[in-house]
């Protein structure tokens, strides 16, 4: 039996990405960048810019997305590195086996399965909210127990329609008078359109890359169109007392407002940022992938950084901190410029949906990427490989990995679909930086058309700041991931170890 850490040689790296089922390379450094994009701005500008600044870190949630995207440099100036040395579809997966060994490779890989398929799931609930809300303004009502989770309790709240009963509305409504117990409330059933939203995408990406990256670009230009246009008009609409005090002072509790709030606001918005690894995914489509993936990491991830720290500045400008936590803050915003400028309101929700669709598909494109490769190296059944005849796509597994999304969108709730979401990249990442400087140092021959600046520091401190935000994340979190974990160890070595192709090819080359 093989040892766990075989590591893949590069020159069977290579050779694969030339051999049979290969992917059609049709993307350049415009449309990797505009997949970064399309990955990074969604959930993140248009909820988590006012929710934290709300409950964390004030106006200084400017600070936080600065914090943030720091440490995403960080990673992404090492993925850049292996995106150019390892141009394969695969992302942190096939950096892993080529450096750290075959077990790790396995373990990152599974973790980014996890990645991908909540990340798809959780905006696809929350495309859900913004199209029931949008249709809602044209009098198109769908029925309450098809608009969320699973077991969902929703209540028909005078003036509010039809909202998951909190304890916050609770109160409101009996300080009014109201007794909410005898409130008409429904059942849910299922998510039907986060079920529609992934189905769709899902067809999509089947029919070809080139046609998804095109309906991304559109998607994308929509959406950086019309957060372009919100941030021209609202700095007319700013009123500087709204800054003031910037850092807000500490309420006595770790996080709550003060340094420590812009910390742990850094960690909350940090979900905002995920996705530029996903550009990583698609290096085995890219043209020229040595010289445009990095481009296409840190281009998106620039692009994404300025227009999160603009939104937050006018934002909290228009906006007093504390009335923006809320499920739309920026449709708040749009409000606060006055009746004049209702207009833009069903525009912002127009850019929301556009916004979260392209990032839905950005990440059910990257997971069967992920399984593609896995498959390739043996370590997943060979159905996992087999590209589409005329599309020349990996069918199949986005077929699987979509059925698979459409249910978890339909069934769960977001609060319990994100909650993995942050962990596994994080983890990635940290596997990713320490790869480069594990890499530097056994094989310091290799070409490396881009090269991370400052090794060992930059992916020191990129694992780093990343290990310390994983370390901060709840405990129920870690076990939901422990035991994602402990399936996918089973499966490694009751069927992959035993298939490993690299093994293979390690013992036919001795």
């Amino acid at each position: 039996m093989h040892s766990i850490f075989t590591r893949k040689p590069l020159s069977m790296l290579h050779s694969e990405a030339e051999g049979e089922n290969k992917l059609t390379r049709v993307l350049g450094p415009l449309g990797l960048t505009s997949l970064g994009v399309g990955a990074i701005i969604g959930a993140g500008i248009f909820v988590l810019t006012g929710q934290a600044a709300a409950q964390y870190a004030g106006p200084a949630i400017v600070l936080s997305f600065i914090i943030s995207a720091i440490a995403c440099a960080f990673a992404g100036l090492c993925y850049a590195e292996f995106a150019s040395m390892i141009p394969i579809s695969g992302s942190a997966y096939t950096y892993a086996y080529a450096t750290l060994g075959e077990f790790l490779a396995w373990f990152i890989g599974w973790d980014l399965i996890i990645e991908y398929l909540f990340a798809a799931s959780t905006v696809a609930v929350g495309w859900s909210g913004y199209v029931v809300s949008f249709l809602k303004d044209f009098g198109i009502y769908i029925p309450a127990n098809l608009t969320a989770a699973t077991g969902t309790v929703l209540t028909n709240v005078p003036d509010m329609g039809w909202v998951q009963m909190t304890k916050h509305i609770s109160t409101t409504l009996a300080a009014q008078g109201i007794n909410v117990a005898s409130l008409p409330t429904e059942v849910c059933l299922f998510n039907l359109p986060a079920m529609i939203a992934v189905l769709i995408i899902s067809a999509l990406l089947i029919v070809g890359i080139s046609e998804s990256a095109t309906f991304n670009s559109l998607m994308v230009i929509v959406k950086v169109a019309v957060i372009i246009m919100f941030i021209g008009i609202g700095f007319s609409f700013v009123v500087a007392d709204n800054w003031t005090p910037f850092i807000p002072q500490n309420t006595g509790d770790w996080g709550h407002f003060g340094w420590s709030g812009v910390l742990r606001g850094a960690g909350v918005i940090f979900f905002a940022y995920i996705g530029f690894d996903a550009v990583s995914t698609a290096a085995q489509e890219s043209k020229n992938p040595q010289k445009d993936m990095p481009i296409g990491i840190m281009g998106s991830l620039s692009i994404s950084t300025v227009l999160y720290i603009l939104v937050a500045i006018v934002l909290t400008g228009m906006v007093h901190y504390t009335n923006l936590n809320v499920a739309d803050p920026v449709a708040v915003g749009v409000d606060a410029m006055g009746s004049a400028m209702f207009w833009l309101r069903p525009i912002i929700k127009i850019a929301a949906i556009a916004g979260l669709s392209s990032v839905i598909l950005v990440m059910l494109m990257g997971q069967p990427r992920i399984f593609y490769s896995m498959a390739k190296d043996g370590l997943l059944p060979p159905i996992f490989t087999k590209v589409h005849p005329k599309y020349k796509t990996p069918y199949l597994s986005t077929m699987i990995t979509g059925l698979a999304a459409i249910i978890l969108a339909g069934v769960l709730p977001i609060s319990i679909l994100g909650e993995l979401v942050s962990i596994g990249t994080l983890m990635a990442f940290v596997i990713v930086c320490v790869s480069v400087v594990v890499l530097r140092k056994k094989s310091p021959e290799i070409p490396r058309p881009f090269k991370t600046p400052l090794v060992p520091y930059i992916p020191i401190a990129g694992a780093l700041i990343c290990a310390v935000q994983m370390l901060a994340l709840p405990w129920d979190t870690w076990l939901r991931l422990i035991i994602w974990m402990l399936i996918g160890l089973l499966i490694y070595f009751f069927y992959g170890r035993h298939h490993s192709k690299v093994a293979q090819y390690v013992e036919s080359h001795k």
